[in-house]
């Protein structure tokens, strides 16, 4: 067997099988967004993710200042679906050494503009020769804590049975985006979307001082993220279609295609959150960002996508992954 065969999950639960266990002050391991430990009176939220040419960016297609506000973005978006607070980034690049002088320092623009945007300091990093052009950006941060120092966190395994289920945002936007910029298209707000995700990090830290227990960014599409917090939290999930939040711009687009494209599209680097329904009706109100409460978890297993009239719909609930063979 190789790592095509297990695909990216799989090959994490073997690894965490075999390197992720327990340890004193670690609060929050392998398996969630990112991180969390223990470090004194705080807590540190960590991630880390890598671009790679080809596989996560088309040269040519995606201008580098751009590229290098989404390196930045991911990365953001993983500390905003727990609830914390981004502070120091460390930016490794791998890079042939024909790459043009002037390409990296657009990247680098693009990073620092939106390391600006959400308050994140660019603290150091590493350069290495590499055949195909790579960015790994490492984010570390803090969690918000309660009044007797507790941290406020959200997690992929807190939802439980009988909770809503809300979305930020749009959905479908981005990987529409990706769409049309293979087509030719260079700008509109769809192939925005792709390229200069926004993360809502500040819904993020409403929701963990407001005591929602649940959320996931959704990066690898709606459906096989919230796979991942139905398998972690033991529960199973309903989707009304009817309340996605889709773009006027992605219905226009897309009119055949939007609703699979919302569910399984992927790269919108929303947020799903999970949680009493009074809780996620309160946070709607005061969000800086659109929420949209979308469905309900259930006492059952996997996810499910219904109609108007509770009927389900066949939909591909597989999303992105890395690894597996297709």
């Amino acid at each position: 067997m190789d790592v095509g065969a297990t695909g990216e999950f799989g090959l994490i639960e073997r690894l965490a099988a075999l390197a992720g266990r327990p340890a004193p002050g670690l609060v929050v391991g392998i398996g969630d967004d990112a991180a969390v430990w223990r470090a004194g009176d705080a807590f540190v939220v960590a991630t880390t993710d890598t671009m790679v040419a080809g596989v996560h960016f088309l040269p040519g297609l995606h201008p580098w200042r751009d590229l290098g506000w989404k390196a930045m973005a991911v990365n953001v978006s993983d500390v905003a679906a727990m609830g914390g607070v981004p502070e120091f980034a460390l930016v490794t690049l791998a890079l042939p050494p024909d790459t043009p002088l002037a390409a990296v320092e657009e990247l680098y623009l693009g990073l620092d503009e939106c390391a600006r945007a959400y308050g994140v300091t660019v603290a150091g990093g590493d350069v290495v020769r590499a055949r195909e052009l790579a960015i790994t950006v490492a984010l570390l941060g803090r969690a918000q804590t309660d009044d007797e120092g507790r941290p406020l966190l959200l997690r992929r395994d807190g939802a439980r049975p009988g909770q809503a289920l809300a979305v930020s945002g749009t959905l479908g936007d981005a990987a529409a985006g990706l769409e049309l910029l293979r087509a030719g298209t260079r700008e509109g707000p769809l192939v925005a979307a792709h390229l200069r995700p926004r993360p809502p990090l500040a819904l993020g830290q409403q929701a963990a001082r407001m005591g929602v227990p649940c959320a996931i960014d959704i990066s690898d599409g709606l459906l096989q993220d919230l796979g991942h917090v139905c398998r972690l939290s033991g529960v199973g999930a309903v989707v009304r279609a009817g309340d996605l939040p889709l773009s006027h711009e992605l219905r226009r687009a897309f009119p055949d295609r939007a609703l699979a494209l919302a569910c399984s599209g992927g790269e919108d680097y929303q947020l799903l959150l999970a949680g009493p329904r009074e809780a996620l009706e309160r946070l709607s109100v005061d969000a800086d960002v659109p929420l949209t409460l979308v469905g309900e978890t259930t006492a059952g297993e996997g996810v499910q996508v219904v109609d108007e009239e509770g009927r389900p719909l066949q939909l591909p609930t597989s999303g992105w992954d890395h690894l597996r063979r297709t």
